[in-house]
């Protein structure tokens, strides 16, 4: 038996689990709302002002609306264990006996998500590809502001990914997170990300990308702009995600780096 919010840290998850009771015996009907605590929903995502992969916790206080004899809508706002940013999630839990009962057997209907801008679910070569179509929606509808953020988010999160994969620190020594002009030099200067065609300076990109986002320019000069600036996002892009191949490589052939023999 497990208590209801490590059934909802699970979602999308369809599977039945009993659950300790989380509905006191006093029914109510349809439409009715009750206050349930049940444990923290834990949710991992990338966190968009942390740039890292970072946990969001609920409260251990959720609101369960009764939507019928077997079923509940509960709501739940998560925040980011390190800077507080907010995601909300909503789910639709099903039961197979007595909702009401002292271990019902629940599970989960319908799972929703509102994340925004603020954190992103999957894998970091998912949540590339995600944003780089994003930026190009934006762009297609005319956005060119719009698709300058998700390029610039690209940037940084390829970045980050680049800097755990070559063991440099995103953080300095303080604990607090390193400006991104400093992280890039750090990372370029280990594994060379930036394409040498674009720039001895790499982040002169992102002050481009920055400009745009913080009005400096129109948005007929930011669409104007969008596709080199894409062109170049993603030579950086190719660059970690090809170095990253080849360290797996010579890994796999139990080489050395820099062994040519």
């Amino acid at each position: 038996m497990v208590r209801l919010s490590e059934v909802l840290s699970r979602a999308p998850d369809t599977s039945k689990f009993q659950v300790e009771r989380f509905l006191d015996s006093r029914r109510v009907g349809w439409g009715q709302h009750r206050n349930i605590e049940v444990g923290r929903i834990v949710r991992n995502y990338f966190c968009w002002t942390c740039r890292d992969a970072r946990t969001f916790v609920s409260s251990s206080k959720l609101s369960c609306l009764i939507t019928g004899a077997v079923s509940v809508s509960i709501d739940a706002a998560l925040k980011c264990s390190a800077c507080g940013s907010r995601t909300e999630a909503w789910f639709l839990v099903g039961c197979d006996d007595d909702i009401f009962g002292q271990a019902p057997t629940v599970f989960i209907e319908r799972y929703t998500e509102n994340r925004g801008d603020v954190a992103a679910d999957g894998h970091e070569t998912q949540i590339v590809d995600d944003l780089l179509e994003r930026a190009q929606i934006a762009h297609d509808d005319r956005l060119g502001a719009g698709a300058m953020v998700y390029l610039r988010k690209v940037f940084e999160v390829a970045t980050v990914e680049a800097a755990k994969s070559v063991n440099v620190s995103t953080t300095n020594k303080t604990g607090h997170r390193k400006r991104f002009k400093d992280l890039l030099k750090e990372v370029d200067a280990v594994s060379d990300i930036v394409p040498r065609e674009f720039s001895n300076d790499g982040y002169q990109l992102f002050s481009e990308l920055s400009e745009v986002i913080h009005g400096s320019s129109g948005e007929a000069e930011a669409l104007g702009k969008y596709l080199p600036c894409r062109r170049l996002v993603i030579g950086i892009v190719d660059n970690i995600r090809n170095n990253d191949e080849m360290a797996r490589a010579v890994t796999a052939l139990g080489w050395r780096r820099g062994d040519s023999s």
